[in-house]
C-alpha cells in the first residue's frame, strides 16, 4: 500500500514540477513587461502578470474549446435518437449502452470530449494555487521562482487596494476579523460566480435545442446550473486572492468566447441558430449554403451538387435551343428584402435526331 501511494505521489509530482516552472516562468516575465507599462512594484503589477497566465494558457486551449463544443453539439443533436433506443430496449440496461456505444461510433461522438479542456484547466489551476499559497508562507516554488527568490518577496508583499494576493478570506484577521482581503475576495467570489452562471444559463437558454431541455439529463443540467455556482460560494473563500483573480479572468472569457461561438456558428435547430439565420438573410447570404459548407468542412466531404444558394434579385434564366429549364419560371419560395433562393438547374444539351447531325465531308 505504501510502494502504491508512494508511486502515485512521484506521479503528481511528475506532473506538477514543471507547471510550477511553467507558472513561475510565465509570471515573472509577465511581471517584468507589465512593471514598465504601471511604473511601480505593487499588486497591480501582479494582477496583471495573473491575467496575462490566464489569457495564455486559454489561447493554447482554443484548440480543444472547439473540439469541446462540438462534442456537446454532436450529442445534442444525437438525443432523439438516444431517446428512441431507450424507448425501444427498455428495462435491458445492457442492451441500450451497446446500441448507444455503436450510435456514438456512427456518428462520431466522443462523451469525453467535452471534459478534456476542464481536465487539462484542474492541473494548472492547482499549480497556480500552490504557488500563491507557497508564496503566501514566504516559500518559493517553481524553478524560476527558487532561482529568483526577489520576486517571491515581492508576490508575497504585494497587495490590490489594500488586500495581499496570497492571503484569502479566512487568513488575514483570522476568524473574526473583516478587512480589505475579505471584501475584496468576497467580491471576486461573487463575480466568478455570476460568470459561470450567467455562461452556463446562454448555453441552456440559446444554443440547446428544444428536445434537450426535457428529460432526466435536463433536469441534472438544471440541478448543476445552481449547484456549481453554490460550490463556487464556498470554496472560493479558501482560495488566495491571486487565485480568485485568474478564476475571473477565465470565466470572463469562457463567457466572451461561448457567446461568439453561438452568434457565429450556433447550433441547429436552437434559438441562437435562428437569430443566425434571420442575421445571414438580412446580409444577402443563405444559411443553407453556409451550413452545408460547415459541415462539408468538418466531415471532409465536399458539397453536394443542387445545393441551394443566394442570388441577389430575381434570376434570369440562360437562354438556348432545346433549354427547358429556360421557359420555366422559379417556383421556390417567394423574394425575402430582395433575395430570392432558388435550386440549381444544370442545363442539358440538346437532344439531336439522327438526319439534324452532320457529317465530315472526306477529303
Amino acid at each position: 500500500m505504501n510502494l502504491l501511494l508512494s508511486g502515485i505521489g512521484d506521479f503528481f509530482t511528475a506532473i506538477m514540477t514543471p507547471l510550477h516552472a511553467a507558472m513561475s516562468f510565465v509570471m515573472m516575465y509577465a511581471y517584468e513587461g507589465w512593471r514598465h507599462v504601471t511604473g511601480d512594484d505593487t499588486g497591480a503589477t501582479w494582477a496583471l502578470s495573473i491575467m496575462t497566465l490566464t489569457v495564455i494558457v486559454r489561447t493554447i486551449l482554443i484548440p480543444l474549446f472547439i473540439r469541446q463544443i462540438n462534442s456537446a453539439r454532436n450529442m445534442q443533436l444525437i438525443q432523439p435518437k438516444m431517446k428512441e433506443i431507450q424507448e425501444k430496449y427498455g428495462a435491458d440496461r445492457n442492451r441500450q449502452s451497446i446500441e448507444t456505444q455503436k450510435l456514438f461510433k456512427q456518428e462520431g461522438v466522443n462523451p469525453m470530449a467535452s471534459c478534456f479542456p476542464l481536465l487539462l484547466q484542474m492541473p494548472i489551476f492547482f499549480a497556480l494555487y500552490q504557488v500563491l499559497y507557497a508564496a503566501a508562507n514566504g516559500n518559493a516554488l517553481g524553478y524560476f521562482f527558487v532561482h529568483n527568490p526577489r520576486y517571491v518577496e515581492s508576490l508575497t508583499q504585494a497587495d490590490l487596494f489594500g488586500a495581499r494576493l496570497a492571503d484569502h478570506f479566512w487568513m488575514e484577521n483570522g476568524w473574526g476579523g473583516f478587512g480589505m482581503t475579505q471584501i475584496l475576495a468576497m467580491i471576486l467570489v461573487l463575480i466568478m460566480t455570476a460568470l459561470f452562471f450567467i455562461t452556463q444559463k446562454q448555453l441552456m437558454g440559446k444554443n440547446m435545442p428544444p428536445e434537450a431541455l426535457k428529460g432526466q439529463m435536463a433536469q441534472t443540467q438544471k440541478m448543476m446550473l445552481y449547484m456549481f455556482p453554490f460550490m463556487y460560494l464556498v470554496m472560493g473563500m479558501f482560495f488566495p486572492v491571486g487565485v480568485l483573480v485568474y478564476w475571473v479572468t477565465n470565466n470572463l472569457w469562457t463567457l466572451v468566447q461561448q457567446w461568439l461561438l453561438i452568434r457565429n456558428n450556433p447550433t441547429p435547430g436552437t434559438p441562437a441558430y435562428i437569430e443566425w439565420e434571420e442575421r445571414m438573410i438580412r446580409a444577402g447570404k443563405d444559411p443553407q449554403a453556409i451550413a452545408e459548407a460547415r459541415r462539408a468542412k468538418r466531415s471532409k466531404k465536399p458539397p453536394e451538387e443542387g445545393t441551394s444558394r443566394t442570388v441577389q434579385g430575381p434570376r434570369t434564366p440562360p437562354k438556348g435551343p432545346g433549354n427547358s429549364a429556360a421557359a420555366e419560371p422559379p417556383t421556390d419560395t417567394p423574394p425575402t428584402n430582395g433575395i430570392v433562393r432558388q435550386q440549381i438547374v444544370r442545363q442539358q444539351p440538346t437532344r439531336q435526331t439522327r438526319s439534324n447531325r452532320t457529317t465530315p465531308k472526306k477529303k
